[in-house]
């Protein structure tokens, strides 16, 4: 009987509902990455919309321009143009299925840093800008480019491509936490993320231009600077309003 009044001394009192424990930030985001991945593997619906419109824009652009090549800043404009209109359609839908499941609001409940949620986004529409991209340059090659570029000029815009992935999907990812609990959002969704993404498109283009000529240039690294700092500059603003801008 001692032993028994001791041990329940000894134990810590009880409480009504224990604080629910803070998930870690990195799992937070390989479970939303996860998450999304799976969806978008079961109904590939957003990648074969961008895949569809950035083909179809290809061939388009190959019989109106009247011309069996293009090279330098018109080739660099039609694909920088193309690449970016086909991303607005996944940016529209980043948030769609969180919103009308009721996803958004139990990530808000739950005890993990927000923060994670836009991580996790962005790294989602890294991933579908780097797929589409997999199919949609080397159709671009094949239909509109003239001179191909050398092993040293596609290591060049791999990284133009990769930075300017960066800006899009941080920028996009903003917006369409502004607009996912309006009524109207695809509209505000290309309100608000075609302004923005100018400098993006205006940097790849002219860093790509020299790429896509038929000289041996490389990507001036001006253009290539302009566009790290503009993924640092709306980086840090996304990581500062995220949390704000997912409040109700």
């Amino acid at each position: 009987m001692s032993s028994l009044r001791q041990s329940e001394a000894a134990a810590p009192p009880r409480t009504r509902a224990q604080a629910p424990r803070q998930v870690g930030t990195l799992a937070a985001i390989g479970a939303v990455l996860g998450k999304e991945l799976r969806l978008e593997r079961r109904a590939p619906q957003t990648l074969v919309a961008m895949a569809i419109f950035s083909a179809t824009a290809f061939v388009v652009f190959h019989f109106a321009l009247q011309r069996d090549t293009l090279e330098g800043g018109l080739a660099a404009g039609v694909l920088w143009v193309t690449l970016t209109l086909a991303a607005l359609l996944g940016i529209g839908r980043s948030f769609v299925a969180d919103r009308d499941e009721g996803g958004l609001d139990g990530f808000l409940l739950a005890p993990v840093d927000r923060t994670a949620l836009l991580a996790a986004k962005v790294i989602t529409m890294l991933v579908f800008l780097v797929a589409i991209e997999l199919v949609a340059v080397p159709l671009f090659a094949l239909l509109l480019l003239g001179p191909s570029p050398d092993a040293g000029q596609w290591l060049q815009l791999a990284a133009v491509l990769g930075l300017a992935d960066i800006g899009i999907a941080v920028i996009g990812t903003l917006v369409a936490a502004i607009a996912v609990r309006t009524r109207a959002r695809d509209l505000i969704t290309s309100i608000l993320a075609l302004p923005l993404l100018v400098p993006v498109i205006i940097g790849a283009s002219q860093a790509s231009e020299p790429l896509l000529s038929a000289g041996t240039g490389g990507a001036p690294a001006r253009w290539l600077a302009v566009l790290a700092l503009y993924d640092l500059i709306f980086g840090l603003l996304a990581w500062a309003l995220f949390d704000y801008l997912v409040e109700d």
